[in-house]
């Protein structure tokens, strides 16, 4: 299994398909490596299938998890390109290639939909946001996202236009009113979960929104935490892995998805921190 920060392309993508995905790579303002992409423009054919799976980073390890055990079972070759959600669509948009899509919430989907990239989907699991601190909670904070605006804190907030984390922190404080002021006041903005957390791990911030599911990664274990936020506020948002309607493997595609949705796909999720699709959700 290949896995790449970069724009994906593959040994049957074409000169001129390469260069659209170089020009989106550079509009995009680099938040793709473009160093990464050579990797797997220099991939051999194995003679087995072969899917693409479009991840959004917070979801990328029980992902990784999910596809290795995958290709063992079905002798295929999966790879995973990773980034902010937004970013992944519009890269499967312009290079038209690959198979599946998994986006941090599910607006994306409803975002979409009409420009026909989108088939049939499945529930996998649920993400939720929650206030992410320093391990201890030391500057005392409580849970509640005006908590962004206290003077004393420094904080950082995702890029609402590049990925789900953002996109979900933007939905809560305009909620509350109080967006724009958080956006002032925020040190800067990053385009992802990871980029949040290594902010974090790294003693650059204070508080921050994220999703709550990173904080429970082994190497995030023991260096933040989170405040759980009522779920009126931080309500769970679907993970929805959607088939790419160009796909070339619809039918390995449709396999991958059951497995990924399927009990055994679900546990790898809890593992990592997140609610499984069986999760009961007030849709008010």
């Amino acid at each position: 299994m290949k896995i790449s920060e970069s724009c994906f392309t593959n040994a049957r993508i074409s000169q001129r398909e390469l260069m659209s995905c170089l020009t989106l790579l550079r509009r995009l303002g680099g938040c793709f490596a473009l160093f990464l992409l050579l990797p797997v423009l220099g991939l051999a054919q194995t003679g087995k299938p072969e899917l693409l799976l479009y991840c959004g980073i917070t979801m990328v390890r029980p992902m990784t998890e999910i596809a290795t055990l995958f290709e063992k079972r079905e002798n295929v070759k999966i790879t995973i390109a990773q980034g902010g959600s937004e970013d992944l669509y519009q890269s499967a948009k312009k290079s038209g290639q690959g198979d599946v899509y998994l986006p941090g919430e599910p607006t994306y989907r409803s975002k979409h939909l009409a420009e026909g990239l989108l088939g049939d989907y499945l529930t996998v699991g649920y993400n939720q946001m929650a206030l992410m601190v320093q391990k201890g909670n030391p500057k005392k904070v409580t849970a509640d996202p005006r908590e962004m605006l206290r003077k004393d804190l420094i904080a950082i907030i995702g890029n609402a236009e590049s990925g789900s984390v953002g996109k979900e922190a933007k939905d809560i404080l305009d909620d509350l009113g109080i967006y724009p002021k958080v956006i002032r006041q925020a040190a800067y903005l990053v385009p992802d979960s990871r980029s949040l957390t290594n902010a974090m791990k790294k003693g650059e911030a204070d508080l921050t929104l994220n999703w709550r599911a990173t904080a429970f990664f082994p190497d995030n274990l023991g260096k933040v935490e989170v405040i759980d936020l009522a779920p009126k506020l931080a309500k769970p948002q679907a993970l929805l892995l959607n088939q790419l309607t160009f796909s070339r493997q619809k039918e390995l595609g449709k396999r991958f998805m059951a497995f990924t949705a399927s009990e055994e796909g679900q546990a790898i999720f809890r593992k990592y921190g997140f609610l499984d699709n069986k999760t009961p959700v007030d849709r008010k």
